[in-house]
């Protein structure tokens, strides 16, 4: 896919790739094909000319848009590997884990150099810091400059020349994950893995050209391009997405559970095909987004060391009314089976390579407990996640789901540490904007009473604290509330 889509975006040269939106929700072309082609033969002759070569490992911090889409696949192109550069890991974590893949370059846009220089101050308050970039190694602008920026990319590059396209398999991108700053933990694809994960999700969302898909990720825009579909970026404002996507009337839309619900708070209308991940997403969260408009509303199972896993559609996870998680089926291609312990392990062609400084493994343990049940994955909770509450384990992912009743749009089991030594458990259930605390309180009656020997020692209403790229639930955080809410006597 990757390989033809250079070709694909030169033969319709001036059809529209990457859509922006406006404030009132207009919807504007920001790149067409060519656009896109160009920038990205541009970007691969310069950082050929800077001495980047395959093999080589670039670290990207650039917003998404046209500009990172052409940088990726500029980097593809030469066979260079790509490290991504998270601005929301910390300065510390992300010194630590480059030294595990030093950079030759770091290519950063604008922002990320205010956010690592001198707009430090306001980002620390948006959670958002870099280091120094010139301590990763050197650095160059994409895009616009402003006073004090590195150098452009191309600045100083006396030649054209476009390198011929790599064509053997090898590493493309690095993501790190999980891992502290004395052990950082890097998920390294290649050039194959990448390739089957999105040949995966061209095959899941059946994208039709010339319609446009809405969506932010990497592996929705390229198959959607490849498919001759133009893509537009979810806009920031939930007020604003909510006008996008009644404009723009996307074919699929592909949005965090975050961005979902803050969308349904807004009003918004949905068409075509959602689907939703990278954060769990409920039964009822999904039946919100088909009764506002979509035909259908689809969970996915995804990993960043596996992308996509398994998909689910809302009228299967509805009616889905066993314990756990329901998650789907594993999509084509994936392997899923269960340790001894009861943790979920995947496997398939679009599975990450290694670890960065480790063996190729072919299995990828998921952290997360989990049961086959007729060949679908349920979810049973994070390994992790056990609450030991007198003598008993107890696996919130277990439970979780059912506590997902009209009016709560999250809901965490968490445990908070006793005076005794031992763990009393608890629920923190978010309420939707227009529910009732007393209609919540009745409406988790009943599931709470299913719930037997794991019934939690205490509700608390509140918001649940989130975190990462992802903004996914928080737990640390969420236990930290509700020790604190529990001390309040709330």
């Amino acid at each position: 896919m990757l390989d033809r889509l250079a070709h694909d975006l030169r033969a319709g040269a001036d059809r529209p790739a990457v859509l922006g939106t406006t404030r009132t929700g207009a919807v504007r072309t920001k790149a067409t094909c060519g656009d896109l082609a160009d920038l990205a033969d541009h970007y691969a002759a310069a950082l050929h000319a800077r001495g980047v070569r395959r093999g080589g490992t670039v670290g990207v911090a650039v917003r998404p848009g046209p500009r990172a889409l052409a940088v990726m696949l500029a980097l593809y192109r030469i066979g260079a590997r790509a490290a991504v550069l998270d601005p929301g890991a910390g300065p510390d974590v992300l010194r630590a884990r480059l030294t595990a893949a030093p950079p030759d370059l770091v290519l950063a846009d604008a922002a990320a150099q205010a956010v690592a220089g001198w707009a430090r101050p306001l980002a620390r308050r948006a959670r958002l810091a870099l280091p120094d970039l010139a301590e990763l190694g050197p650095v160059a602008t994409i895009g616009r400059r402003l006073p004090g920026c590195a150098p452009a990319v191309d600045a100083d590059v006396r030649t054209a020349f476009v390198p011929p396209p790599a064509d053997e398999d090898g590493d493309a991108v690095v993501v790190f994950t999980s891992g502290t700053t004395t052990r950082p933990r890097a998920v390294v694809h290649t050039r194959s893995s990448l390739a089957a994960g999105m040949a995966t999700v061209a095959g899941m969302v059946r994208p039709e050209a010339g319609r446009p898909v809405l969506g932010g990720t990497f592996f929705v825009l390229l198959p959607s391009l490849a498919a001759g579909a133009p893509v537009a970026l979810p806009a920031r404002s939930a007020r604003v997405l909510a006008r996008q996507l009644r404009r723009l009337g996307p074919q699929a839309t592909y949005l965090t559970p975050p961005q979902l619900r803050s969308a349904l708070a807004e009003g918004a209308r949905f068409t075509g095909r959602v689907w939703t991940g990278s954060a769990p997403a409920s039964a009822d969260l999904l039946t919100r987004v088909k009764r506002a408009g979509a035909d259908e509303a689809w969970g996915v199972y995804a990993l960043t060391e596996l992308f996509p896993a398994a998909a689910v559609e809302q009228a299967d996870k509805a009616a889905f009314t066993a314990d756990g998680d329901l998650v789907g089926v594993p999509l084509p291609g994936v392997e899923a089976k269960t340790d001894a312990s009861g943790q979920l392990l995947l496997s398939g062609p679009a599975a990450r390579d290694r670890y960065l400084g480790e063996a190729s493994e072919p299995w990828i343990a998921t952290g997360d407990r989990a049961r086959l049940d007729g060949g679908r994955i349920v979810l049973e909770g994070r390994c992790k996640d056990m609450v030991l509450r007198r003598a008993e384990n107890i696996y919130p992912g277990l439970y979780e789901p059912g506590l997902h009743v009209p009016g709560v749009e999250l809901a965490l089991l968490v445990g908070v540490p006793a005076a005794d030594g031992d763990e009393r458990l608890v629920a923190v259930v978010q309420p939707t904007r227009a529910a009732h605390g007393r209609d919540v309180r009745a409406a988790l009656a009943g599931p709470l009473a299913r719930m037997g020997s794991a019934r939690p020692d205490a509700v608390v209403l509140a918001d649940v604290p989130l975190s990462g790229r992802s903004r996914k639930p928080d737990r640390a955080a969420t236990a930290r509330l509700a020790a604190q809410r529990l001390a309040e006597g709330s």
